[in-house]
């Protein structure tokens, strides 16, 4: 019994001794954690403020891009995604599902019981609702809030606006998220200027308690935002519009592989104006994969005649170019190879001067000038000179360069009328900015300056630089005077390019396409027509070059009737709308649109339909408060004036407008004009005649003509 208890109490013993280490360790590692602050070989203090401090994000914008005037051309723009709470333990959760579902599919594309079987998703805390929950537009996201909907919420989602919708696409370019997810520019100025254009997204951080709520007494900590800068282009958004406008119109009508045109101020270098056919829209990508490249620039192919405008310049320039001298049209041989034949446009073997080989475009005449005038060697030197040698530099990615073939007589001979060699559009037109700017080639560009973000200070801006001067001031007037006569002479190629009111410079051009094997393909279609012009001819303000590949020519059609259809009014609006002086303003004085502010609405829709125009008024109000053209601006043949009234703001029918008239309405109501497809309106969200606020959301669909018409038939089928 003795040694029984005798065993206990050391037993006893032992559990104390045992009992007391543990506890001296528990104390021991207390003190630890208390005096140092760490546990595990990591702070303490950093845990609790992982776990208890929260961040969010800042969200920066990309850099807007403007025009030359400042009108918006791509921007960042907010839309909300739809989220639902369904977490009971959340002070704002879903508390009726079926009235909730009920509700939000009166405002989405979505029946009820989509949104109900997501809104009771077992085991979910929170649900998003697909694509119908994405890209909500403010206007939507105001109604569904204006509902007090318990555990709906709205996330802010930033996605890149292009509100002219196709514009000088591949110049503009667009921009997608990376496989890091973050945003970055794709061809053309968006990727050029990528760094510039980029954003930097802030911070924000606080203590917060378990459900992420504020702590009282709590700092924070702001890291801010950074914008991307603003970038303004040479682009004018009206001339680019008149061009798009023709360029669609053409591509409809005449259906070629490509269309390229480019317009420029050769006072300075700045490109006004740039479209292509085929393109794309820079919001749906609708048509990029048709061509990734930017064809004025990054393409280069035989221009055809309208090289001659250089070849002839040289030969001025050398004293060599006597326009009254004769030569014999038909060919021109060239030893140890087949000769230089004139088109089927010039009677053969006959005694014509040279100023009419110019106007017929002579191949065996610019020949003739090219190696017994000028002399090949100084022919080649004024390649050189006129910038054919090297890419031009302009601020566009993936610029091409020349491929000049000048190793063989043939080639030479070719190259001087523009076969063999291979050259881009912006090099033409770079080129050309030297006739028409009195011998100073201009370097083409079109960023203009890039500033702050939000305020006026300019960190870089480009200024015209002269690339070189390969002909006088003597020669360019020269030069101007014989291609004006491609115009006007009786036996000109380019008649159809007259423009009523303003004399035009200029040289068409027609190039064979190469097929398998080398050769050039036969056939009335299988050529690039081109023009490369300029006006007005005595003190040129704009050049402009176009080119129309393969077009379909029906019915009597010829190369020269899609490139006017674009050149011409293009060219004319344009002149008028930068206010200048046609060659007949004495005699006919161009018609200008008025002030019409606080007259009343009936005088001056009256006024203005006497005088020929459609006039649409917007707006509930019996007064004039604003006006599209502004006053003192040219008005175009046929031109629509928007009247904007003092009253309630309306929306017109659009249905069949051109974009321009469209944008016009946008503009003066202030509404966020939203575009898909090309052509002209088909459909319009806001219904005629409704109240508009500003900021609402004008969605228009536009759609070529013949789209319309099919449509339009096929109704008619159903109706019969």
């Amino acid at each position: 019994m003795q040694i029984k208890q005798k065993n206990m109490k050391t037993g006893a013993a032992l559990l104390f001794v045992l009992f007391a280490l543990l506890f001296f360790v528990l104390i021991g590692r207390f003190l630890y954690i208390q005096t140092t602050g760490r546990a595990g070989g990591e702070a303490l203090a950093a845990k609790v403020e992982e776990k208890y401090e929260k961040q969010r994000v800042i969200e920066a914008e990309r850099g807007t891009i403007y025009d030359a005037k400042g009108e918006v051309i791509a921007e960042d723009t907010s839309s909300y995604s739809l989220q639902a709470v369904l977490d009971k333990k959340m002070p704002n959760h879903v508390v009726d599902p079926e009235m909730t579902a009920r509700q939000l599919a009166k405002y989405l594309d979505k029946d009820k019981q989509y949104f109900y079987e997501r809104l009771t998703k077992k085991g979910s805390d929170q649900v998003e609702f697909g694509t119908v929950g994405r890209d909500i537009t403010h206007e939507i996201k105001g109604k569904i809030e204006k509902l007090n909907l318990p555990g709906i919420t709205f996330g802010r989602d930033t996605k890149r606006f292009y509100p002219n919708g196709v514009f000088s696409s591949h110049l503009i370019g667009y921009v997608e998220n990376d496989n890091k997810g973050e945003v970055v520019g794709k061809l053309g100025v968006e990727r050029f200027l990528n760094s510039d254009l980029k954003e930097e997204d802030g911070a924000l951080k606080y203590d917060s308690d378990f459900w992420g709520v504020l702590l009282p007494g709590s700092e924070e900590k702001i890291t801010p935002p950074k914008n991307g800068k603003d970038v303004t282009l040479t682009i004018d958004k009206k001339i680019q519009t008149f061009l798009e406008d023709s360029i669609t119109k053409v591509q409809n009508e005449y259906k070629p592989e490509q269309i390229i045109a480019i317009v420029s101020n050769p006072k300075t270098g700045e490109i006004v104006a740039m479209a292509q056919r085929p393109t794309f829209h820079p919001q749906t990508k609708e048509g990029l994969t048709d061509t990734w490249h930017n064809l004025a620039v990054e393409e280069s192919f035989e221009p055809g005649s309208t090289m001659k405008t250089f070849t002839l310049a040289a030969a001025v320039e050398e004293g060599k170019f006597n326009p009254t001298a004769t030569f014999t049209t038909g060919s021109y041989k060239v030893p140890g190879t087949k000769p230089i034949n004139d088109h089927s446009g010039i009677p053969k073997g006959k005694q014509i001067t040279f100023l009419e080989g110019v106007q017929r475009s002579s191949n065996v005449g610019f020949s003739t000038l090219a190696m017994e005038g000028i002399g090949s060697e100084k022919l080649r030197q004024y390649l050189t000179d006129f910038g054919f040698d090297k890419p031009t530099g302009i601020d566009l990615p993936h610029e091409a360069t020349s491929k000049i073939q000048y190793k063989y007589k043939r080639d030479k001979i070719s190259t001087a009328f523009g076969q063999a060699s291979a050259i881009t559009p912006i090099q033409q037109i770079q080129a050309a900015s030297a006739v028409a700017n009195a011998g100073n080639m201009m370097k083409p560009y079109v960023i203009k300056e890039i500033s702050e973000a939000g305020n006026d200070r300019v960190i870089k801006e480009t200024k015209p630089h002269v690339a070189g001067k390969p002909i006088s001031a003597e020669t360019a007037k020269k030069v101007r005077e014989y291609l004006g006569t491609v115009i006007t002479a009786k036996n000109g190629t380019g008649k159809k390019y007259k423009i009523d009111g303003y004399e035009v410079a200029g040289k068409t051009g027609t190039a064979q396409m190469s097929g398998p094997g080398g050769l050039y393909l036969t056939g009335s279609e299988n050529y690039t027509f081109s023009f490369l012009g300029m006006a007005p001819k005595d003190d040129p303000q704009l050049v402009m070059y176009v080119a129309v590949k393969q077009p379909e020519l029906k019915g009597g059609k010829v190369g020269a009737d899609p490139l006017s259809e674009i050149f011409n009014p293009v060219m004319k609006s344009s002149l008028q709308y930068l206010n200048i002086k046609p060659s007949n303003f004495d005699k006919k004085e161009l018609k200008k649109i008025d002030e019409y502010s606080d007259q009343p609405v009936e005088e001056v829709v009256q006024q203005l339909k006497e005088a020929g125009y459609d006039a649409v008024t917007i707006g509930k109000g019996n007064n004039v408060a604003d006006q599209a053209p502004k006053a003192g601006s040219v008005l175009l043949e046929g031109e629509r004036v928007i009247i904007k009234t003092d009253g309630e703001m309306t929306v017109p029918d659009m249905h069949g407008w051109s974009l321009r008239d469209a944008m016009k309405v946008a503009s003066l109501a202030k509404l966020d004009l939203n575009t898909a497809g090309s052509g002209y309106v088909s459909k319009q969200n806001l219904k005629p005649g409704s109240i508009v606020n500003e900021g609402d959301y004008c969605i228009i669909e536009l759609k070529k003509p013949e789209d319309i018409l099919k449509k339009s038939a096929k109704k008619n089928e159903v109706h019969d």
